[in-house]
Order: C-alpha cells, then structure tokens, then sequence
C-alpha cells in the first residue's frame, strides 16, 4: 500500500474508534471523580464494643461521616502490654514528654520456688525465713508419713484396707482446714495492730475482740495479746482466767525493767488458746490518766513479744488513746448490734474515720454483727449487712451464745460450733486483709 494510502499510527494515550477513521487525543493522566453515598455504619452490640482504658466504649465498626474528618488521631494510654525491660513503653519520636510509665507488675515472691526447683538445685534469691520449714517441705509422702484420712466413712475405708486405700478428708474436714490455712497466713517485718471499736457501748464489742482473740491464738502458732484500752473501766479481762492483777498501769510503770517475755508474760492473764489479756485500770479515775503516750509504751513493748495485738478501744472514739491506736492500726473491727440505732451508730462510726483521714482503714475494715443485741429480731439483718458492704470488705454475724451472755468466762472450747466458726471466719478476713511484709 502506498505510504500516502496508510492510516496514521496513533498516538500513546488516543482512543481510536472502531471504524479507525476517527482518532481522538485523551490526557495521559485521567482522574475520574465519583460520589458515592456514605456506608451504612454498622451497629455493634455493646457487649463486643471495645472497652478503651478510660471506661469509654468504642465501637469497632464506627465509620465517620461526610461532615467528620475520615482521619483520626487516637491517643494509647500505656498500659501493660508492651513494656520495656524497666517497666515502661518506649517513647515513639516526637512523643516526647507523652509517653507514659506502664504499671509495674508485682515483684515475684522470692521465696515462691516450687519443689522440683529445689530437687535440681536451685536455692532463693534472699535468705528464707524460718517459717519457710515446714513439714509439708521436709517430710516425703508417704504411706508411712501420709496422715489418715478425716472423716466416718474416709476413715472406716481407710482402716479395713490397712491403711492401702486413704481416700482423702471428708469436705467438712477441708473446708475446717482451709479455714486454718488463711487464718494462719505468715507476715514478715514486724507487728500487726488491729484495733476493735465503735461509738456504742453495749454491742459486744468486748465479747468480739475476746472471739477474735481466741479463734487467733488457737489456729496461730505466733504470740496474740489483747490490750484493754477502755477509759470506763473495761472488762476483757473478765472474759479469761485470771492469772494476774497487774494492769496497762504496770506495764507502763515497768516499761524500764522488762527485758523479755518473761517479765511481760508475768503482767498477763492467759487463757486455753493461748490468748493473752492485758488488763485496764479497774479505777476509773485512774484510767482517764491513761493517754496516748502510755498507750504508746504498752504497745511498743507489745510489738517487741507479739505478732498481733487487738485493742479493745472502749466507746470514746475521741479519747486520747484513740489517735495513737488509729495511727498503729492495719485494720479495724468495727461492731455493731442488731437494733436501728445500733447500726447507725457503727456506721456514723465509719463517717467520723473518713473524715478524720482514716479512709483507707474504712475500705479494709471488717463489721462485726453481733446479732444478739436486743431488736436483733424486730430488724432486717440483710438490710443492715447490704449498708456495710457498700462501706467495708466484708461483714460477719456473731450468733446467740449462751456462753457469751453470761458475761463471764468464755471457753472457747466449749463455745457452740456455729459461734466458733463465726469467730474463725472473722479471725481468717481480718488476716487476709493485713499486709504481709513491710515496705
């Protein structure tokens, strides 16, 4: 075909039409522009919404609208999950001063070694304290030196086997030792202070430290004393045999010669759980002379020979002896009776440690219901525990005991049992909430 018969090659970026008759030139850049309406934004139930740090939820599926920027700056509050070596996020450039310290993860316990660490040879970081040895470390199980079995039917099977089949503790003799096992919880770095108190007379507190007393030094192995600060002649030392008629006065007259326990143990009365009361002054004129600075030495010498040490405070909440009692404790026991009036008082009791600085010992405090104070039956006992939960950690009923409303000599012995296992769940909450080493 000639040269001047053949059609014109298009150009790059031309649109020939079918016929090749018609060649027409487009842009080599082409943009098209299209509206298109906005997606639906899809809804998310809230129970898979995303829970930001702050509490705010935030929906996963969220799309912004035309009026909304579509790019978004969302800040990351530093949180536990990518830390450095030190305990914190890595600051990101230009962040600079935004960058925020993670929270430190507990230090592991140093003596938590599991035993077949021990059996290749791995010892612990710090020295173990003594209390580290115990017979469930040292001793192989064995069918020698396993235990028999707690319980009718565990025992019978475990007797007409010869002793071939232990089918372990009825739950009833689990549950008792569990119980133990919290009440007997291990501290370290010196004595814990639990003061016993209220703003009302006649509620039982007495009868509550001498239980809480009791179910202590009985499941405890440590030292456990009583001290009676009450400035109107208190009782606590009634609720024991007396062994002595020394009294807080003797301590703090003595403060000078007592070089051991010994010489403190001879100012004391004791009981059959091993419990020891340290008697107010029976003169009451004699006990308003008793301010905080004695208390101050009977407690330091306590501190010296003992592991726990209860104060049964009396009803004067802004006695003297109240703010050095306050400013020892670890945590409270506060009582209160069944009637309307009563529980108001307990709770009133809890407004005046708020206010007065004592906030963190309110959170931490146990109430004692003491549910045999008069109108404890006219009342709505659930109504009265469901106010102080909303208050403090935990609350416990103390039973009807004729033992105890005598008003006498108690033995715990022969306590009822619901009575005693009431005393033991209160003497396992208030360990539970006392620290465990010192800082």
């Amino acid at each position: 075909m000639p040269d001047n018969l053949k059609p014109e090659r298009p150009e790059p970026g031309s649109l020939v039409s079918p016929d090749d008759d018609l060649t027409i030139a487009v842009p080599e850049n082409l943009s098209i522009a299209v509206d298109l309406p906005p997606a639906p934004a899809p809804e998310v139930p809230e129970d898979e919404a995303a829970v930001a740090i702050d509490e705010v939820p935030v929906n996963p599926g969220f799309v912004a609208s035309p009026a909304e920027p579509t790019t978004m700056s969302v800040a990351i509050v530093a949180s536990r999950l990518a830390t450095g070596p030190t305990g914190t996020i890595p600051a990101a450039e230009g962040q600079g001063d935004a960058a925020r310290e993670a929270h430190e993860l507990p230090a592991a316990d140093p003596f938590s070694q599991s035993r077949r660490g021990r059996l290749r040879g791995e010892h612990s970081q710090q020295p173990e304290p003594a209390a580290m040895l115990t017979a469930d470390r040292l001793l192989e199980v064995n069918r020698n030196t396993r235990p028999g079995p707690e319980g009718g039917w565990q025992r019978f099977v475990y007797n007409v086997t010869f002793r071939m089949v232990n089918l372990g503790d009825s739950a009833k003799a689990r549950a008792r030792k569990e119980l133990d096992h919290r009440i007997q919880k291990q501290f370290e770095g010196g004595t814990r202070f639990v003061p016993v108190l209220t703003r009302k007379g006649g509620v039982g507190k007495t009868t509550v430290t001498t239980l809480l007393g009791m179910a202590l030094a009985d499941a405890r192995e440590d030292r456990i004393i009583a001290i009676d600060a009450n400035p109107d002649r208190g009782t606590l030392s009634e609720r024991v045999p007396k062994q002595t008629r020394a009294t807080v006065r003797d301590v703090v007259h003595k403060a000078a010669t007592i070089g051991g326990f010994t010489d403190f143990s001879a100012l004391v009365s004791r009981d059959e759980t091993r419990l020891d009361i340290l008697a107010s002054d029976t003169d009451p004129l004699l006990s308003e002379a008793f301010d905080e600075n004695d208390y101050n030495v009977v407690a330091d010498l306590s501190a010296r020979f003992y592991s726990i040490v209860l104060t049964d405070c009396g009803t004067g909440i802004v006695h003297s002896v109240m703010r050095a009692t306050l400013q020892r404790a670890d945590s409270v026991v506060i009582v209160s009776g069944g009637s309307v009036d009563e529980a108001r008082l307990a709770s009133e009791t809890l407004t005046w440690l708020e206010a007065n600085g004592y906030g963190d010992l309110v959170r931490n405090a146990v109430v004692a219901l003491n549910t045999a104070t008069q109108g404890t039956n006219l009342v709505k006992l659930e109504e009265i525990e469901s106010h102080f939960l909303s208050r403090v950690r935990d609350v416990v009923r103390i039973p009807y005991d004729p033992q105890l409303a005598a008003g006498s000599v108690v033995s715990y012995k022969d306590l009822k049992p619901l009575t005693k296992q009431s005393a033991r769940t209160l003497a396992a909450l208030v360990v539970e909430g006392l620290p465990t080493s010192r800082g």
